[in-house]
């Protein structure tokens, strides 16, 4: 009878998914054009979702595609990471094998992380970013294997995965940009509660382009009676029984073929009301043995070797292979060849069978499993032993066993790059410290902590200054705090470092005690913009003074780089100073450069930039060699970020396009890679080469996901908007860039303000220009910030002078000209670069006093044209060219109009383009090199406000508009209604394409309009 009910238990015709099956069908058609694909098929349980995707894969091996499928077991929450993924990889290496390796050509110690038969996993240093090494190295992976063939990665039971595997998807899904994948994901919708964490998961991933979901509904009446007639082998199943099981079901498809498996056994399908039972109804119809084999492989996991399952049942060999097939014949089992083992046809049934378990009885079926496993390792992968051995212990309650193990997994976890999993075991060891005997935790051993500065012990020191070397309660929370802060977690690290400080003696212990403190630092940095001073003071405070310690070398070696980030003082040098020799004294080499990467970097800002640039270039050197990707990727993104400050772009492009390399082949894209990307986009903008930069950004814009970098990219991307002269795109890539700002460093607040400055100017807001750098000023520009500085007051100075003239703004305008000049007085100007913003500056200050000639703008000119960047050249000789022609040299105004002409040109600048071009009507100069239009007598000049296309009472409107005047005024003064006046407004905004009156009238003054009202728009 069993062998009958295996055979009909599912029926053969695929019922009911259509439209969904058309979903993924259509989906596997646009990955194998090159674009990548992601579907998440939701349901409650079992609604069929396993059958939709067994008939997808299924359908796409039939087309030509290669399929991977890997499950998410109920232990992965506990600490196994990346457990499906490790499957899917496992049956692709056993299909494709020297294929897969060699896709993994260069990669094979990174990957090992992933899945051990990749072999050993290589040895690196413990740092900060080596999960997204990983997972770069994953997507290259992919990217190999899909490359002349369509790959479909299928993931079940989403609701069960592990942080690790979550984020890895997360990671493919955002970066296969071309790649031929499809990602195919499913999940239990009902038990989705909450504050499960895959809700906010689903919801990022849904909004790329990319994703599509999927929720499988229930059958209706004509669905089930369709299954019906499959699992029965009848065309027209009963009528009655139809009913009696849609009804019962619900049109659950599992729960129609439980049913109908009752009704096939002559059970009552109307006996009982709970679910659970009809479950159970086939588990308590096997023999007594098989029954005990079921129950015992329940507690087992999601699959369970057969290996494991036979030590721990310790059956002779027939009666358990005779039990197995009787499950098996059930259809309560099924044969999992991933494991050599079995699992349950359903996860429902495992559930109900676990929850008819008696407390006593789980305990003590985990304790057998744990001890099975601990006697032969063996039994079950070596990647999935440490999580699965935690978790046995832990359920089978006994803490002194359960401790070591759970340490153990979180060390396993580390090794993969698994922060968050490990994380999980860290905190089950904290909670069950307490039920340990002291002779067991006398007995575990100390952490290879991933903190190179953290301490050891101060108790009882061992020779050489080790500490007693034993693990501590304090040990476990700062290996916790590490994982909270490597797996994002900032509230429970800070949790976890809060704690350790009431626990910590810091009289006995100060060194142990300031590596918390700056790990609170590191915590609270961005909370309230305070760069956590605070805490690194206290940290000080308690190593001052001592013997040097690596401790004491990092707590110096962040105050220097905090001051180095938001207001450097020379005090800061020297505290880089100390930090880098007593690193250097106790062995501590990554704090050590990281000391020397701070160092160069405030040498360049208190003057001397190249004994600056020299300790950067050899701790690039040094940090190759130490093998560290953070602090290598650290040093070339710092050289590349000065030398742009130094006004040497081409350089700078350079190490950036060195730094994104590296982090490319380090893994690290997803970390600093929007830095670097940045870094490299404005020495590409700085230096005329705006297409490469616009290409760069567009290739970055699908990468933009909330990481510390994005703003700076939102940011460059507004500059070009600015550049093609479209202040309100700008405006609104500022505001994106300015949301996103986490920390309000002045590498990010000034450029921000010298953009937003421009923008405002470019529309005539000039109260807002004025806002803007009242704002950027306050307090004084820091040291170091000169790069930014003196754009920031030339641009500032320059909208002073377009706006001379305005009622509104002439008021204020000497007070701000004194706070531009008091501003600049301390800013350097010992680089070549520096010395052309200056003399700009000094220009525009002229300009905006009305005293500009042409020898003012001249040594501008001069000293620009030698720094090899078309901005500010292409400002200078613009402005030149209208002093010039002002000043009657019309040959002189051409040369150089046309020379700015040029270097805006070369740099894409759309703005000093039209103006240029505006300046050539008013001026009759050519922008060709040829010879002027036949001009008229000098003495009667081509009107300007002519040329612009409007007519002489629209001139008399701009005119009047051009001092600040309202419709209704200006109405009165020319004796028309203000109706009429409106219109004319509204004619001449479409003439100037221009958006306002204020940038109307800001035009005017710029273009010279009407210089006849000059004085008496100033005595308004």
């Amino acid at each position: 009878m069993l062998g009958a009910v295996e055979h009909r238990s599912v029926s053969p015709v695929f019922v009911g998914r259509g439209r969904e099956l058309a979903a993924l069908t259509e989906a596997l058609g646009r990955a194998g054009a090159g674009r990548p694909q992601a579907l998440l098929v939701g349901g409650e349980a079992g609604v069929g979702k396993t059958r939709l995707l067994e008939e997808f894969l299924a359908a796409a091996r039939a087309a030509g595609a290669v399929t991977a499928l890997g499950g998410c077991p109920e232990v992965g929450a506990e600490g196994l990471p990346y457990a499906p993924l490790a499957t899917a990889l496992r049956r692709l290496h056993r299909e494709l094998g020297g294929e897969l390796e060699q896709a993994a050509d260069g990669r094979e110690g990174s990957l090992a992380r992933l899945l051990p038969d990749f072999g050993e996993a290589a040895p690196e240093s413990s740092d900060e970013y080596g999960r997204a090494r990983l997972f770069e190295h994953t997507a290259r992976l992919f990217e190999r294997l899909a490359a002349d063939r369509t790959l479909v990665l299928a993931v079940e039971d989403l609701h069960w995965s592990d942080r690790s595997t979550r984020e890895l998807l997360a990671y493919l899904v955002r970066t296969l940009h071309s790649a031929r994948v499809v990602v195919v994901a499913t999940y239990r919708t009902d038990d989705l509660h909450r504050r499960h964490p895959l809700r906010p998961y689903l919801a990022e991933l849904e909004r790329l382009r990319t994703v599509q979901r999927l929720e499988l509904s229930r059958f209706a009446r004509a669905e089930v009676e369709q299954q019906l007639a499959g699992i029965l082998a009848t065309d027209a199943p009963d009528r009655e029984l139809v009913a009696r099981i849609h009804r019962r079901s619900e049109g659950n498809p599992f729960f129609v073929e439980e049913l109908a498996c009752c009704a096939t056994e002559g059970c009552d399908v109307g006996l009982s009301d709970s679910l659970r039972d009809i479950l159970l109804v086939r588990v308590e119809a096997l023999p007594e043995r098989a029954q005990a084999v079921v129950r015992t492989a329940a507690e087992g996991g999601s699959a369970v070797e057969h290996g494991l399952l036979a030590a721990v049942l310790a059956m002779p060999e027939d009666d358990l292979i005779e039990a197995l097939r009787a499950a098996v014949g059930a259809s309560i089992l099924v044969p999992d060849p991933e494991t050599e083992g079995y699992r349950f046809r359903h996860a429902l049934v495992r559930e109900a069978v676990v929850d008819d378990l008696l407390p006593g009885e789980r305990s003590r079926v985990n304790r057998r499993y744990a001890e099975a496993l601990e006697a032969d390792p063996h039994l079950v992968s070596c990647d999935a032993r440490a999580a699965r051995l935690a978790s046995y212990w832990y359920h089978a309650r006994d803490a002194a066993r359960a401790l070591p193990a759970a340490l153990h997994a979180g060390r396993e976890a580390r090794r993969r790059h698994a922060s968050a999993e490990q994380l999980r075991m860290l905190e089950r060891a904290l909670e069950l410290w307490d039920d340990v005997p002291g002779e067991v935790l006398e007995g575990l051993r100390p952490y290879d902590h991933a903190d190179e500065s953290y301490p050891p012990c101060g108790c009882d020191p061992a020779p050489h200054g080790e500490g007693c070397g034993r693990l501590r309660f304090a040990d476990v929370l700062a290996e916790a705090t590490v994982a909270a802060r490597r797996a994002g977690d900032r509230d429970r690290g800070l949790r976890f470092v809060k704690t350790a400080l009431r626990q910590v003696d810091e009289a006995a212990e100060p060194e142990r005690a300031a590596w918390f403190w700056l790990q609170r630092a590191r915590a609270v940095r961005s909370y309230n913009g305070t760069f956590g001073a605070a805490e690194l003071e206290r940290a000080r405070s308690l190593v001052e003074g001592r013997p040097p310690s690596a401790v004491q070398a990092d707590v110096l070696g962040r105050i220097a780089a905090n001051g180095m980030l938001d207001r450097p003082e020379p005090a800061h040098v020297g505290i880089a100073e100390r930090a880098a020799a007593m690193a250097r004294e106790v062995g501590a080499p990554a704090v050590e450069l990281h000391a020397l990467l701070t160092l160069g970097k405030l040498r360049c800002d208190f003057g001397e930039p190249e004994a600056g640039l020299a300790g950067l270039r050899e701790v690039r050197v040094r940090a190759a060699g130490l093998g560290d990707p953070d602090l290598h990727c650290r040093a070339v993104n710092n050289l590349a970020s000065l030398l742009e400050q130094l006004g040497r772009s081409e350089e700078a492009a350079e190490a950036a396009r060195e730094g994104l390399e590296l982090s490319r082949r380090y893994g690290m894209v997803r970390y600093n890679g929007a830095l670097l990307a940045g870094n490299l986009a404005e020495s590409l903008i700085a230096s005329g080469r705006t297409e490469e930069a616009a290409a760069l950004l567009a290739a970055w814009e699908d990468e933009v996901d909330g990481s510390a970098h994005d703003d700076f990219l939102e940011r460059l991307a507004g500059e070009l908007a600015l550049l093609r002269d479209d202040p309100a795109e700008a405006a609104r890539r500022l505001a994106a860039a300015r949301a996103r700002i986490e920390t309000p460093q002045p590498q990010k607040l000034l450029p921000g303000a010298d953009l937003a400055l421009r923008t405002a100017a470019r529309t005539g807001r000039f109260d807002d220009v004025r806002t803007e750098l009242l704002a950027a000023v306050d307090g004084g520009l820091p040291a170091g910030c000169d790069h930014y500085a003196w754009p920031l007051l030339t641009h500032a100075a320059a909208a002073e002078a377009d706006s001379r003239g305005l009622p509104a703004a002439d008021p204020g305008r000497a007070g701000m000209l004194d706070r531009i000049r008091a501003a600049a007085a301390p800013l350097s100007r010992a680089v070549p670069l520096y010395e052309g913003w200056a003399l700009l500056l000094d220009a525009e200050l002229a300009r905006a006093e009305g005293r500009d000639t042409p020898a003012a703008w001249l040594p501008a000119v001069e000293a620009l044209r030698g720094t090899g960047r078309p901005y500010p050249l292409a400002l200078a000789l613009l402005r030149a060219a209208e002093a010039h022609a002002a000043a009657g040299d019309r040959d002189r105004a051409g040369g150089l109009l046309r020379d700015a002409a040029h270097e805006a040109r070369r740099r894409g600048d759309a703005f000093l383009l039209r103006e240029a071009a505006s300046l050539a009507d008013r001026a009759r100069l050519p922008l060709d090199g040829g010879a002027a239009a036949a001009a008229p007598a000098p003495a009667a000049p081509a009107d300007p406000v002519a040329a612009l296309g409007l007519t002489a009472r629209e001139r008399d409107v701009l005119r009047l508009l051009a001092l600040g005047r309202t419709n209704r005024q200006i109405a009165e003064e020319l004796y028309i209604s203000p109706k009429t006046a409106s219109v004319h407004v509204s004619n001449i905004l479409g003439k100037l394409a221009v958006a306002g009156r204020g940038e109307a009238a800001a035009l005017a003054h710029r273009m010279r309009l009407f210089p006849e009202d000059a004085g008496a728009a100033a005595a308004v």
